[in-house]
């Protein structure tokens, strides 16, 4: 912004030299100057077009590029959870979940209570009949995790490629959270960095985007994930680029 008011104060004040210049100046020499007052006109108001239009062109770049990456961050989300649901675990790389994908089922349950005898209180009662009810839980069958979650797209043997981004590549890793003798629990993060989604857009607009702290932006600088330092499965992107819990 400070930018757009000094450019615009010095068309101003060349705009206003022009006229001292063409009141002032001696025949012969308003020519050159004219010419050359123009051209600082011209090239001061190119500037101020682009310090208004290169924001605006950012943002749009970002924004298509952004919805790219987090609908393969969604997918990488829902394949891990599932990973953890049928293994207690996350996948450490995408060969391995790929694989898992391809060839795990999730179980099909179904819960109901039973009313059975309570032979302990039976027996302390002196025989008396005690009755319990107790909570059984029936394996009705067993569905593929690819056809659930993906159907008949294949989209997830690559889920980890950006195509519209040239080299981009998303990086993921899991681990154990908790302290020793602890129970650890099943973490994991994957993510992609701001400079690779933007690498070719505006170097010092790229710099305030990786500062972004924001309700409504991509905070920080990657889009990410899950996280290795606390338990969360979370994205972190707004709900304008769809849900990221």
């Amino acid at each position: 912004m400070n930018l757009i008011l000094i450019a615009v104060a010095v068309i101003l004040l060349t705009i206003g030299l022009v006229w001292l210049i063409d009141k002032f100046v001696p025949t012969k020499l308003r020519p050159v100057i004219m010419i050359a007052l123009w051209a600082l006109i011209a090239f001061l108001g190119y500037q101020t077009f682009n310090s208004i239009y290169e924001p605006i062109k950012f943002n749009k770049v970002k924004q298509k590029r952004y919805a790219a990456v987090i609908e393969k961050m969604v997918d990488v989300r829902d394949a891990q959870l599932a990973h953890r649901q049928v293994t207690g675990t996350f996948a450490p790389n995408f060969d391995n979940l790929i694989k898992f994908i391809d060839t795990a089922k999730f179980t099909i349950t179904q819960r109901r209570v039973e009313t059975v005898l309570d032979e302990e209180k039976t027996r302390l009662f002196g025989g008396v009949e005690t009755m319990k009810d107790i909570t059984v839980i029936d394996t009705l069958g067993y569905v593929s995790v690819k056809d659930s979650l993906f159907k008949n797209s294949d989209r997830y043997k690559t889920m980890m490629n950006i195509p519209s981004i040239e080299g981009a590549k998303i990086e993921m890793k899991s681990g154990l959270l908790g302290e020793e003798g602890d129970t650890k629990i099943p973490v994991f993060e994957a993510k992609l960095s701001k400079n690779i989604i933007l690498a070719d857009q505006n170097k010092d607009l790229l710099a305030q985007e990786n500062e972004t702290v924001s309700v409504d932006g991509v905070n920080g600088d990657a889009i990410r994930v899950g996280s290795l330092n606390e338990v969360n499965t979370s994205g972190n992107w707004p709900k304008t680029y769809g849900d990221s819990e």
